[in-house]
Parts: C-alpha cells; sequence; structure tokens
C-alpha cells in the first residue's frame, strides 16, 4: 500500500460523503476532500486520483486538479506574493498557493522575486512538515538546457535568472541556452526569477553562453543622450555637468562611465540640441 504523501499525486477511493466533503482513504490512511475542489460528484467506493497537500490548518487534503509541479517533477511557476522575512508564493495550478521559504532566497530582500516573476521549482517538506517550494538546482537546469550554436554569438537573448553569486547571475534563455552575466556586463544586479534580455557575447565550448546586458555601443550612445536630455529638461534646461566634469560625480548621478557621459553628449552638440559654458551644459532653446 502506498502512503499518502504531501507533495504527490494518489490513487484514493471515496470513504464517506459530507455536506461539503468527501473523506478519501487508500485502506489505511484518509485525506479530505472538499468538494469545491472537484469538477463532479463523486460516488462511495468510487477510485479517485488526486493531489494531496496540507490546508491552512495542517489537515491531509486532496483536490482533482493536477498541479504544475510535484515532489519529483519542476516546472516554471509564477510568484503571486511576496512576504518579507517568511519569503514568497508562488502558484501551482491548485487553490492553494505555496511557499518559497526566506532560508532558500537571496540574503538580500532587493533581489528576491516580485509579483509576476517565475521560478523553476518541485515540491518538498521541511523538517516541520510543511509543503513548501523548492528551488532547481543547477543539475535540475541542466537537464532541460540546450547548447548554444557558434552562430548564436551577438544574438538577443532573453531568458530568467535562476541563480545569482556574488560575481554575476545565472541564466536559463527562452529556447534553452545556459548563460552567465557577469557583474561587469549590468547596470544594476537582476533579481532571482527576473526576465531580462541582452545579447550574447560569448558563445563557449561546452556551449554555454557569456551574455551582456548592456547596449551596444551605438544604443548605449543614444539611451544615454536621452537620459542626460531628460535630466537637464527636470531642471529647467541646465546641469552643472560637461565633459570637464569629474568622473565621479559622472558616476554618482548618470550611473554611467565619463567616456560614455562624452559620447553621449557628443551625440547631443552635434545634434546641436545643446551647447557648454563655464562648466555647465544648457538645452539649446528653440528661436520663436
Amino acid at each position: 500500500m502506498k502512503p499518502l504523501v504531501p507533495g504527490e499525486m494518489a490513487t484514493v477511493t471515496v470513504k464517506t460523503e459530507k455536506p461539503f466533503s468527501y473523506l478519501l482513504t487508500n485502506g489505511k490512511e484518509e485525506a479530505l476532500l472538499h468538494k469545491k475542489e472537484t469538477d463532479h460528484p463523486l460516488a462511495i467506493g468510487e477510485s479517485v486520483t488526486v493531489f494531496l497537500y496540507h490546508d491552512h490548518e495542517g489537515r491531509l487534503c486532496a483536490t482533482t486538479k493536477t498541479p504544475k509541479i510535484t515532489n519529483h517533477t519542476y516546472d516554471w511557476v509564477e510568484v503571486v506574493e511576496v512576504v518579507p522575512k517568511l519569503g514568497v508564493f508562488v502558484h501551482i495550478g491548485i487553490s492553494k498557493d505555496i511557499l518559497v521559504s526566506a532560508d532558500d532566497l537571496p540574503p538580500l530582500p532587493s533581489l528576491w522575486p516580485k509579483r509576476g516573476d517565475q521560478l523553476y521549482c518541485s515540491l518538498k517538506t521541511d523538517k516541520r512538515g510543511r509543503l513548501l517550494a523548492k528551488l532547481a538546482t543547477d543539475e535540475d537546469i541542466q537537464e532541460i538546457a540546450v547548447k548554444a550554436p557558434t552562430s548564436a554569438f551577438n544574438q538577443n537573448i532573453r531568458g530568467r535568472i535562476y541563480r545569482l553569486i556574488k560575481a554575476g547571475s545565472f541564466l536559463i534563455s527562452d529556447v534553452g541556452y545556459l548563460g552567465f552575466i557577469h557583474e561587469s556586463e549590468r547596470r544594476r544586479e537582476p533579481r532571482l526569477g527576473e526576465e531580462v534580455e541582452g545579447r550574447i557575447i560569448a558563445v563557449k565550448e561546452d556551449g554555454t553562453v557569456n551574455v551582456s546586458l548592456l547596449p551596444r555601443k551605438h544604443e548605449s550612445i543614444e539611451e544615454d543622450a536621452q537620459m542626460i536630455y531628460r535630466y537637464m529638461e527636470s531642471r529647467g534646461g541646465a546641469m552643472p555637468y560637461s565633459d570637464k566634469s569629474d568622473p565621479e560625480d559622472i558616476q554618482l548621478r548618470f550611473h554611467i562611465s565619463k567616456a560614455a557621459f562624452k559620447r553621449a553628449l557628443g551625440r547631443l552638440m552635434k545634434e546641436k540640441k545643446v551647447y557648454q559654458e563655464n562648466g555647465w551644459t544648457y538645452i539649446v532653446k528653440e528661436e520663436q
């Protein structure tokens, strides 16, 4: 006789019926099936396949809905709630959302997944008997990965972050490539479960790729120029920065290097949108 285990599917028999529920059994153990958790009436003695979980009171319960993940199967599940200090809840396709414990999340809450992010998970039961979502390991991710061809070099890539380390972030792309984003190839650190877009800057011999989230140089100049111009507009058309400004001041204000700042400023000056005077930069006013 197979025991009834939370997080797994089981075939059981309807033992008794109450006004709002059924009592199910495998001949030795029992589980509660609320009538709202089945899409049709059941008869005493009928055999039914269910998914087992704990309700908020800790009772072993069942549903005839098939979840996206179990103790032995993985899939991408969406984050539906973030609870500080406790963790994040993911929707697995049943009425009860499942917790990913804070113990399994990054130490910095700013790197926790947000609502709408997705995590690749299965299920597990902790020492306290709680059914929790379990983040996939590197080995689990590798099972769904494919090797990138050398022709993928310099192509755009979209993927989700599945692991964070001090030196950077690991992602798996929407076509299955495994990628690494070094901390020097991003302007901010992505969250666990966040979807990011970048470009492939190297294809390695093992079929994994290195990824940059920084725009290509010509794209970067345009983006930086727009950012600087918007900043000047917010200050009434002037800013106390020029191509002679201190690199640290530029990095602190705009989060870009002085070289990138000068390229973007040069673009704006070439387009006759701004001019510099006495260490300041001004927007060129249109003639009336």
